[in-house]
């Protein structure tokens, strides 16, 4: 089976053309629809002139031979047909985060060479701003949105450049070659551009091998799968713009599901994810740690909805916490399964848990996935279950060719160790007695304090179970005496009185060691996150240094 993103659309169309791909709002699109838009997005980057211009055995690791296609814009299907669309016309899609100023949108269209942008309406302004600074970019493509912004000089309708094109496939040499661009969120630095082999993308995390089923290396293999039933309705709550919004519709597609979009594409509308939740009877739902469970809680309690259809609730890019989640679970039919996944756009799926109980408070144990290990801690080999030594969580097999652009970052990351190449993309851990591994978190938000080292979302996981705090994030302020001090930010819940330092640290000493404990703690009105719930840690650390006494 040639593994290419398009082609195993067309696959899985050909199996089921009438079953419901997606539902937004009123409107119903099936498989045989979505394909059949898709195509025309193909065919309309076609007659632009965008596709593959030099195949994959012609570039360096971290080159592209695709021209890219930028996407800015709020969740809708027809994100999701410019997404699919590019590897019909075997460009490829880049995605941006619609939060950006000028100067960081200005840096993800440059750092990329983006060709082409397709945009909603509203950020018009956003665009005329900084088009004249980039001369790669040639083609403008503005969405039609409820701002009635009107189309910018040179810039083309999308839907009118759409609907007139053919509907037929696109006769292209794909390739498993054919790259799948994911931009990383920037959370502790720029963005950068993750590239991914097609093949290899498909079998780490977008479905391609299931843990617990067949791998689908074959026609035969696929049928069967997608005949299994077991695709179920998706809602989609998080954004594209982020991975975990793209695997989920992929994960969704690839297995014959039916994603269901919320009315709200701008942001989290928890009322009214859990009235489409009633509406359509979902039974899957995907998460991202407590940013997105706190606020669906505070929804679900006032009993308003049914969500007697909810089987499954996943968790992913970010660890909820035990007391979260048993709030949720609790509010959720009895016998709803709950996944937590950990992962990142460089190492795709690395480990799930069905539980938090790992026999040490505040820090969860995960099963690796057959492609992940713990490192030693100098990278010198891999490390056995039953050493308690402090290892890195890393990735090998279906890996990413490198960073776009970034040799040296992609040596790095992507490391050759006794003949073996893994991806080691920053998180620590350490093996437990029974052979899984407790996530301590990313090296680099590690604080290091009098000598030890503090893992930021250990501590956090901590400070947010107190009884008046809503959110937290921890990040190490320079401190004369301890090299870094660590300092708590939080918002608290309505109506509680914010917690004292001395409060703060009387909460924590029962599960964490005295090192670990604040020293500081900022009271602020909201802790700063992506639209995807990924802390800003670039924002904490402005914030605390700022706050911090001369």
């Amino acid at each position: 089976m040639l593994v290419h993103l398009a082609v195993i659309q067309e696959l899985i169309t050909r199996l089921i053309p009438d079953r419901e791909a997606i539902i937004w709002r009123e409107g119903v699109l099936s498989y045989a629809a979505f394909l059949r838009r898709c195509r025309q997005v193909g065919h309309a980057l076609r007659t632009l002139g965008l596709g593959c211009h030099t195949e994959r055995g012609r570039v360096d690791p971290w080159e592209s031979g695709q021209d890219h296609v930028a996407v800015c814009m709020y969740n809708c299907p027809e994100w999701l047909e410019v997404m699919y669309g590019s590897y019909h016309a075997r460009a490829v899609m880049v995605n941006v985060n619609y939060r950006y100023k000028a100067d960081e949108l200005s840096y993800v269209l440059a750092n990329s060479g983006a060709r082409a942008l397709v945009y909603h309406a509203a950020f018009a302004p956003l665009v005329a701003e900084v088009r004249a600074a980039l001369p790669t970019l040639r083609h403008l493509i503005q969405m039609r949105d409820d701002s009635d912004t009107p189309l910018l000089p040179g810039a083309l309708d999308y839907e009118e450049l759409r609907a007139r094109q053919p509907t037929d496939p696109l006769d292209l040499p794909y390739s498993p070659d054919d790259l799948y661009i994911l931009y990383t969120g920037g959370t502790t630095g720029i963005p950068k551009g993750v590239l991914w082999r097609q093949e290899d993308v498909f079998f780490n995390g977008l479905g391609g091998h299931v843990p617990g089923f067949e791998r689908l290396d074959s026609e035969e293999k696929l049928r069967s799968h997608v005949a299994l039933g077991i695709g179920g309705r998706a809602i989609l709550l998080l954004p594209f713009m982020h991975g975990a919004g793209q695997w989920l519709s992929f994960n969704s597609f690839h297995r014959g599901g039916t994603l269901v979009f919320p009315d709200e594409g701008r942001r989290l509308d928890a009322e009214g994810a859990w009235h489409t939740v009633e509406r359509h009877q979902v039974d899957q739902m995907m998460i991202i740690g407590d940013a997105f469970a706190r606020p669906l809680i505070a929804a679900l309690r006032a009993g308003r909805h049914d969500v007697s259809s909810v089987r499954v609730v996943g968790s992913t890019a970010a660890v909820l916490s035990p007391a979260v989640k048993q709030e949720l679970m609790a509010l959720l039919p009895e016998g709803t399964l709950s996944l937590e996944s950990i992962g990142g756009s460089e190492m795709g799926l690395q480990a799930m848990s069905y539980d938090t109980d790992s026999g040490q408070p505040g820090v969860p144990a995960y099963q690796l996935r057959e492609n992940t290990v713990l490192l030693r801690g100098d990278r010198s080999g891999v490390l056995s279950p039953g050493t308690d030594e402090l290892g890195w969580i890393a990735t090998r097999g279906h890996l990413p060719l490198g960073y776009l652009g970034d040799p040296e970052r992609t040596r790095q990351t992507f490391p050759v160790i006794d003949g073996v190449r893994y991806c080691v993309g920053g998180d620590r851990g350490r093996y437990t007695a029974d052979g899984r591994v407790l996530f301590l978190g990313r090296e680099a938000v590690c604080i290091n304090t009098g000598g030890e080292k503090v893992f930021a979302e250990e501590v956090e996981r901590i400070v947010k179970s107190h009884p008046a705090v809503y959110d937290a994030l921890v990040v190490g302020v320079r401190s004369e005496r301890w090299g870094q001090q660590v300092t708590a930010l939080v918002s608290t819940k309505p109506g509680s009185p914010s917690p004292t330092l001395a409060e703060l640290r009387v909460h924590c000493a029962a599960q964490l060691a005295d090192y670990k404990l604040p020293k500081a703690v900022l009271v602020v009105p909201e802790i700063v996150r992506s639209p995807s719930g990924k802390p800003d840690y670039v924002w904490a650390l402005d914030y605390a240094g700022r706050a911090a006494p001369a």
